[in-house]
């Protein structure tokens, strides 16, 4: 849709139509010519029909948008083009930064009248209507020799619409120093008139009404409100657009709570800021600075003294409520005082109220520490930094000595009495179950260290077996001697002897049964010594296999050079 309607620009229709007679009027296409024009373009699409050409005679092609082939009224194209559409050449573009000479032409000078110059002052660029001289007694038409210069023509001839509406086109910024003398010159002649009035009169106030610019500030509104006089009250519908908004002093969603529709933050959004450097502390913080608080402790004191029967109001009678809330506090420290004073004659201890405050106690010493520029110490001891955040050398529960002072076979402990029980109470210095020292001193001390183990890990001893005849014949004896003693009592006492020994054989029987049990377990025992530990796994203790000690620094090194590391983004390639 290359070949479209041609937009013909306003002014050019204007100009046209003076030309045109009265009678005429543009002339319309008609459906014919719509019908027309719409067949030759399809033809051109098809190829049957030749393409539009431009200006400068190259083919335009027909299926380009007619958004894109029309060009705009404001070019003053007179047929199709694609001119428009491509870059402008520099000398088209114009210059904004050229200027033209203003004023008088300096450079010659006209001493006899010419045609059609001004007949008042004889300069040939304006007429005597448009002459801004004063009117001269002997106008330049009619004197003998005069002295005029022309004007400089500004040429308007403008490339493009920048160029044309350009309102500082020719103008020179040197101008404007000479208004800036103008007041540097005012300036100073104020100043001189106040050192002479000063100079005159010393004791003269001199009133600066002309430079102090804050004198009506009161009266002025502020920007982004609305007073409207009619119902006296003031419309806040702007903020202020040079203060940054509350919601952007804290962009953490878990800061202090904005409301949009009130465009009120009460919290602080920094409270880790200082209050000294903070530029915004919260609504809160203005709300309870300056006399509010006073307001709201003086309220409360009204409420307190009308609810003990004073009739008092803090609106209805401020003068009176101030002068009761100041007797009473005046009786009140009088109070405190008498009680202290009461305390201190009948308890004593006046000597320890006379202490200098805190801040001079624990921020002032004698220790004299000079540092260097660049922040080391070159005279005194600089103060120790805290090693830990936790207490250090605190014992507990009797102890010498703190957890973890104590290390042997994988578990730390209590050195004082080698416990591996935390927070455990102290029973003095005793080695535990299954301790034995890693590094022995020397051969002595290892020879005197071995009875000593053995006296406290003594195994009992197991009586020696001995055969059944043995056992009959100690049962036997037993019998015998019982026999004897049983046959001592009187005979009166016969009945009661049966009965004993029956009793007597039973218990014989329990002892043989008893005695023959326990030679078997024995014997068991013995057996299960004689199978070695490593065929048996059963009773062999947990990681028994190997030795449980701190490991080396050489160890160490290594593992930290052999573990994997999850977070490494290059593992995946080694």
């Amino acid at each position: 849709m290359s070949s479209g309607p041609m937009r013909t620009p306003v002014s050019q229709i204007i100009l046209s139509k003076h030309d045109q007679d009265a009678e005429e009027e543009p002339k319309k296409k008609s459906r014919e010519d719509w019908r027309k024009a719409k067949e030759l373009e399809e033809a051109r699409k098809a190829g049957t029909a030749p393409a539009a050409v431009d200006e400068e005679g190259r083919d335009i092609n027909p299926h380009i948008p007619q958004y894109i082939s029309n060009a705009p009224w404001y070019y003053g194209s007179a047929g199709p083009t694609l001119k428009h559409q491509r870059p402008q050449h520099e000398d088209e573009q114009g210059q904004l930064d050229k200027r033209a000479p203003k004023g008088l032409n300096t450079t010659r000078i006209i001493t006899k009248f010419r045609k059609g110059a001004c007949e008042n002052c004889g300069a040939v660029t304006h007429k005597r209507k448009d002459c801004l001289e004063r009117p001269r007694k002997v106008q330049a038409k009619y004197a003998e020799s005069i002295v005029v210069h022309d004007e400089h023509l500004v040429n308007e001839a403008a490339v493009n619409y920048d160029e044309k509406r350009d309102r500082w086109s020719s103008y020179d910024p040197a101008n404007h120093r000479e208004i800036i003398e103008e007041y540097e010159k005012v300036e100073e002649a104020k100043r001189q008139l106040k050192a002479e009035k000063l100079k005159n009169d010393p004791d003269a106030e001199i009133s600066d009404e002309e430079g102090n610019e804050d004198k009506y500030v009161d009266e002025v509104d502020m920007p982004g409100t609305k007073v409207d006089s009619k119902q006296r009250i003031t419309v806040r519908n702007l903020r202020i657009r040079e203060d940054t908004a509350k919601y952007l002093r804290n962009l953490d969603p878990n800061s202090a709570y904005y409301d949009p529709k009130t465009r009120s933050m009460r919290d602080n959004p920094n409270p880790a800021v200082p209050e000294e450097e903070a530029e915004f502390a919260g609504e809160n913080f203005v709300r309870f600075s300056g006399d509010t608080t006073a307001q709201a402790t003086a309220q409360l004191f009204a409420w307190e003294a009308h609810g003990k029967g004073v009739d008092v109001h803090l609106l209805a009678e401020p003068t009176k409520l101030e002068l009761l809330q100041k007797e009473y506090e005046q009786k009140k420290e009088q109070f405190k005082s008498s009680t202290k004073t009461h305390i201190v004659e009948k308890y004593g201890g006046e000597e320890h109220l006379q202490v200098p405050p805190k801040s001079l106690l624990l921020a002032q010493t004698e220790e004299y520490i000079e540092y260097s520029r660049s922040g080391k110490v070159i005279k005194g001891v600089e103060k120790p930094k805290a090693r830990s955040i936790y207490e250090e050398d605190v014992y507990i529960n009797n102890h010498t000595t703190v957890w973890g002072s104590f290390w042997n076979a994988g578990r730390w402990g209590y050195k004082c009495c080698k416990s591996f029980i935390k927070n455990s109470y102290c029973v003095g210095m005793q080695e535990p179950e299954g301790y034995s020292e890693q590094h022995p001193t020397s051969s002595t001390a290892a020879a005197t260290t071995e009875p000593e183990a053995q006296s406290q890990f003594k195994v009992p001893e197991v009586p020696p077996e001995r055969p059944a005849s043995e056992v009959d014949s100690a049962s036997s004896s037993e019998s015998s001697l019982s026999e004897e003693e049983e046959v001592k009592p009187e005979k009166k006492k016969s009945k009661k002897k049966s009965k004993k020994r029956e009793k007597k054989k039973k218990a014989k029987e329990q002892r043989k049964q008893k005695a023959k049990n326990k030679e078997t377990k024995d014997k068991e025992q013995t057996k299960e010594k004689d199978i070695p530990e490593e065929l048996d796994d059963r009773k062999r203790a947990y990681n028994s296999m190997y030795d449980v000690k701190a490991p080396t620094e050489d160890e160490i090194e290594e593992w930290k050079k052999k573990r994997p590391r999850a977070e490494d983004p290059m593992l995946q390639f080694m």
